[in-house]
């Protein structure tokens, strides 16, 4: 759990925080569920990844998560609303278009931005989430009674268990995570999908369960493409060598970095 001051803006009523670091084009990337900007991106080093490709990259403790505030009132986590303050970030800090990476919960977020505000969008990375984007999450409620469950004993839902033991590892909220769940697993209307316009990366790890396929996923994109990240399953894709790779590369050729 974070100790030391952030950065802060303001979106809907609420304080967020939010890190940068590096120079040249900016890389915005939001976190998956029950993580941070420090946990699913410095600590995996995906910061200094991007830094040291040229870019400038920019985390953010998406609302209920990190140094950011947490409300309990589950209207407030739609992922339409927390992709507008994505959009905030972006005017804060006065950048007009960004690349998107997001992971999990934040390629969700990362989704509903490049639909709604595609000219803020150069292109994006949809980590850790296939055609569970439109198909929805079926563990969700598990992962709800999880977290409010008085104590890991008792609990054998392995996904749920599995966000149980990482929200008490990074100190989380259990209370706002849980109304966090209630609806920013919201699905996209297939519809919706086919009409986001920009360049898309859906990268989902090979033994990921929660994720959906990629490949229909991508097909269904205007500009999407697969990748499949080898041998990893939800958790572990986050920081994978491959998955970094393929990410430059993508990057390379859809928001490349001056040369």
């Amino acid at each position: 759990m974070r100790t030391r001051d952030l950065p802060k803006f303001e979106s809907d009523g609420l304080t967020l925080a939010y890190e940068s670091a590096g120079d040249g084009p900016p890389v915005l990337c939001i976190h998956g569920f029950a993580s941070s900007g420090k946990v699913n991106w410095i600590d995996t080093g995906w910061v200094e990844t991007l830094t040291t490709a040229g870019y400038r990259a920019i985390t953010l403790d998406n609302r209920g998560h990190g140094a950011s505030d947490k409300p309990y009132d589950p209207e407030q986590y739609y992922p339409r609303d927390m992709a507008q303050d994505a959009v905030a970030l972006l005017d804060h800090l006065g950048i007009e278009r960004a690349a998107v990476l997001g992971y999990s919960m934040g390629a969700r977020i990362a989704a509903f931005m490049a639909f709604e505000h595609e000219e803020r969008v150069a292109c994006a990375i949809f980590g850790g989430m296939g055609m569970n984007l439109i198909n929805g999450l079926s563990d969700g409620n598990d992962i709800i009674s999880g977290l409010l469950a008085p104590s890991l004993d008792g609990l054998t839902h392995p996904t749920a268990r599995q966000f149980r033991i990482f929200a008490e590892h990074t100190g989380a909220d259990r209370e706002a995570l849980a109304a966090c769940m209630e609806t920013s697993r919201q699905p996209m209307a297939r519809a919706d999908v086919r009409r986001i316009n920009v360049p898309v990366l859906v990268a989902v790890g090979e033994a990921d369960v929660m994720a959906g396929a990629p490949e229909p996923l991508a097909e269904m994109l205007p500009q999407g493409e697969a990748f499949t990240i080898p041998k990893r399953d939800h958790m572990r894709a986050t920081g994978d060598k491959a998955f970094k790779t393929a990410a430059l590369a993508f990057l390379g050729r859809t928001f490349a970095v001056d040369s």
